[in-house]
């Protein structure tokens, strides 16, 4: 049911695109210039942004964008909030959201994968289904995470606590290996960028926490309010041509995608098929039932009253109660995509 509904999406944001026009030939000025810092290092999350540089979308939009690698979404989102480094962030949504609570100027732009990327990874015929197969489990996971403070409600999905399992801290930059090599039962991590990795040594499936009422927006764009006051129509076209750049990776166009991220990114020395795995991985994230057939990265209200619920029973907001107050509508317009100097 989930592709038949990214499909759907796909085929409405293509006849948008065709039917209502474009945001691009802006030739006649000087590019502006939009600069962008991403979640993290080069991966399938990336596709779009990196396939519209390459094609010469951004150009093709009067935007002359610069695209920065980052270190995690919290550091990106603290970045960006400062105001002065960047103009756009690009990282999980609920980074953005826990911030703003915290009195953070930021606000969303653009939502591309809608469910919480966030979840269990456990090897194929391990005989772990949900979250009541965990007992008498080691699982791995990292304190400090955002996946930390779900464990407790994904587990009493199950009717488990913590002391039903041997529940093991591990760093963040060696879960992975971790979890590979065979030294724990299961993982707690984020799906679509380690699943395609542990799998090339460990096979394995994934248990979303968006499947046990635990969602909230992943991956999209952000911007702080006084960017959005003065620089407003840039962002949003920055955000379109890279909504307009999902529906056309998604539509068939994965390894032109996967071949624009290697070769943006050349000193990274990216496993193609990893990062086609990724892109994969990411697919059914990008749609929820809420935002069924609206185009990709346009924000849904409902998407975001889930996720003010899902973050207030974890402890991670505590004064913002409105889910609207967390994005911007309207910024995310069809486009249709050429390439620059095209007529």
């Amino acid at each position: 049911m989930m592709n038949g509904l990214l499909a759907g999406t796909l085929r409405a944001a293509l006849a948008c695109c065709i039917g209502l026009g474009t945001l691009m030939g802006a030739h006649a000025q000087a590019p502006e210039k939009l600069k962008v810092r991403l979640d993290w290092t080069p991966w399938g999350v990336h596709a779009a942004l990196h396939l519209a540089q390459q094609k010469g979308w951004f150009s093709a939009a009067g935007l002359d964008v610069s695209l920065e690698d980052g270190n995690g979404s919290v550091t990106t989102v603290q970045l960006v909030g400062g105001g002065d480094q960047f103009d756009v962030g690009h990282a999980a949504l609920a980074s953005m959201m826990i911030a703003r609570d915290k009195g953070v100027p930021v606000k969303a732009v653009a939502v591309f994968a809608r469910l919480s990327d966030v979840g269990l990874l456990v090897p194929k015929d391990g005989g772990i289904h949900g979250p009541k197969d965990l007992k008498g489990k080691k699982v791995a996971y990292t304190a400090g995470s955002l996946e930390a403070p779900f464990i407790d409600a994904f587990l009493a999905a199950g009717g488990l606590k913590r002391s039903d399992l041997d529940l093991v801290s591990v760093d963040a930059a060696g879960k992975a290996a971790t979890y590979a090599a065979g030294r724990a039962d299961a993982a707690f991590s984020t799906i679509p960028f380690f699943l395609p990795v542990v799998s090339l040594t460990r096979p394995s499936d994934a248990i979303r926490f968006a499947d046990y009422n635990l969602n909230m927006p992943s991956f999209g764009l952000f911007a702080t309010e006084e960017k959005l006051a003065s620089r407003g129509p840039a962002i949003g076209k920055f955000a379109s041509v890279v909504a307009a750049s999902w529906t056309y990776v998604l539509n068939g166009h994965e390894d032109e995608a996967v071949d624009a991220i290697v070769a943006q990114r050349p000193q990274a020395k990216l496993d193609k098929k990893v990062v086609r795995a990724q892109i994969d991985a990411l697919r059914p994230f990008f749609q929820s039932p809420a935002a069924a057939g609206q185009p990709i990265g346009v924000p849904v209200a409902a998407d975001w009253t889930t996720a003010v619920k899902t973050l207030t029973d974890a402890g991670l907001i505590k004064s913002i109660k409105d889910g609207n107050d967390f994005f911007v509508p309207g910024l995310v317009r069809p486009v249709v995509l050429k390439a620059a100097g095209a007529p």
